[in-house]
């Protein structure tokens, strides 16, 4: 969402040393050194606790979610998302697992775009297209972070300032993350940015699930519900055709739950193009407020997941080309399809969409978008 303000703000902050803080016994945080980059950059990981033993830990690299430990139906405490046992497997990473992506989350068309008559040239990273921002992205460096405790959630604040034509893109934007969690099991994910410039912006988050808690597993029996009766259809190198079909009568429908391994490998052109699901939903809330999007459950744990968004779409992404090759958490290999993606975000290639919601964030404009991932069982 973006909305106009009087005056262009921006945050300074600084990180913050140490140590843990609470409030009545019930949320906690705590901030330890996370190693350092090769500049000699500190970075820093924080973690968040609720009074239901519930963790989310979050790293100033990148503004990566590390980890996110929620109980199942017997109250068995474990991460459900991929990610890494330190920061050098953040740094060395092309997956965005857990990540903050951006300037522009998704693909944008041959790396090009043209704004107010001038033709911009973004890198070509995924084949012939950009994908998540470029070479280095907002994944890739180190934000600003300082923490927060409130009566009702605890958190981190995270700024980084882009400055004019990083990977491409026109003008300085300065860009706010704010994650929190409360009692509730939500985590909740708020963006804002400003520019000088116009420019595109498509701010998302990219964590990997897995609500089983064990990632030998696959995602292929969790149960997924998208709030959505329409998508965007891709071409073979996955950028939006243009169209908006409805979902009824086809592999992508999942207005109500539906196993996500039921229809993946159906003689459907989309999941040929997609070695499956790969592709952003339409939601039926194109209004700008926090609306439920989606929800996942695994009849294993009986974790639900339901997500929320102020956005008009989610990228869902069955983990497709993940093969092993990336070495996780506690030596674990990321095998095909053992963690999935639900993205908050705008439509990919919207800079080149003019029939799309706008990606366009002017001066003397504010960017908001809300994300929440709450989680309960059943």
């Amino acid at each position: 969402m973006i909305i106009n303000v009087s005056k262009l703000t921006f945050t300074s902050l600084l990180i913050a040393l140490l140590t843990t803080v609470s409030l009545a016994g019930q949320l906690t945080i705590t901030q330890q050194p996370w190693g350092q980059l090769e500049d000699g950059q500190q970075v820093v990981i924080y973690t968040l606790t609720n009074a239901n033993g519930v963790k989310a830990r979050i790293t100033n690299f990148g503004a990566h979610l590390v980890s996110m430990e929620v109980p199942d139906r017997d109250g068995k405490i474990q991460d459900v998302t991929l990610g890494f046992d330190d920061v050098e497997g953040y740094v060395n990473c092309d997956s965005y697992l857990g990540a903050t992506v951006g300037r522009y989350g998704n693909r944008i068309a041959k790396g090009q775009f043209a704004l107010y008559g001038t033709k911009y040239t973004l890198a070509a990273n995924n084949g012939v297209n950009h994908l998540h921002g470029g070479i280095k992205g907002f994944n890739k460096v180190l934000w600003a972070s300082k923490s927060f405790l409130k009566s009702d959630s605890v958190g981190v604040v995270l700024t980084c300032l882009s400055p004019d034509m990083e990977e491409g893109y026109p003008g300085d934007l300065t860009s706010v993350v704010t994650y929190s969690l409360d009692n509730d099991n939500a985590l909740k994910i708020e963006y804002e940015a400003y520019t000088d410039k116009p420019t595109p912006i498509n701010l998302t988050h990219h964590s990997y699930f897995n609500l089983t808690g064990d990632a030998r597993n696959t995602i292929l029996d969790h149960e997924l519900m998208l709030a959505a009766d329409h998508y965007t259809p891709v071409d073979e190198t996955l950028i939006p055709t243009g169209e908006i079909p409805v979902v009824e009568g086809t592999p992508m429908d999942f207005r109500a739950p539906e196993k996500i391994g039921a229809r993946i490998n159906d003689d459907f052109q989309q999941l040929k193009f997609g070695l499956g699901y790969d592709h952003n939903w339409v939601l039926r809330n194109q209004s700008g407020s926090l609306m439920l999007a989606a929800t996942v459950y695994d009849p294993q744990s009986g974790r639900l997941m339901e997500i929320m968004t102020t956005e008009p779409g989610i990228q869902f992404y069955a983990g497709n080309f993940l093969d092993g090759s990336i070495i996780g958490k506690n030596n674990q290999p990321y095998n095909y399809r053992c963690g999935f993606c639900l993205e908050t975000q705008h439509y990919p290639d919207s800079p080149n969409r003019k029939d799309f919601p706008s990606v366009i964030l002017h001066p003397a404009q504010k960017y908001t978008h809300t994300c929440i991932y709450r989680f309960s069982v059943k």
